[in-house]
């Protein structure tokens, strides 16, 4: 196991939270891109692979934490991708 790894995704990881709470709160996905998403999806996606095949540690879950952040920022994106961008007040 690498701590490097585990705090590699601890730090990566945040951001997900974080991100779907502002979509589900504002509603919109303006500036966002699903097509990334499906990038970083995929690298998590790999990542797991690569831990079932060779690297069998507990930093899997992280990996697994992520993709269900990014999974549910998704899943908005598709939800309100229709809808206008906020206006400043």
């Amino acid at each position: 196991m690498s701590i490097f790894e585990a705090g590699m995704m601890v730090c990566w990881g945040a951001s997900w939270p974080v991100a779907a709470w502002k979509t589900y709160k504002c509603k919109c996905v303006h500036g966002k891109s699903i097509r990334f998403s499906m990038l970083i999806m995929t690298g998590y996606i790999l990542g797991v692979v690569h831990k079932l095949l060779y690297s069998h540690d507990w930093v899997i879950f992280l990996y697994l934490l992520n993709m269900l952040f990014v999974f549910i920022d998704m899943v908005l994106w598709f939800k309100y991708r229709n809808n206008k961008e906020p206006q400043d007040k």
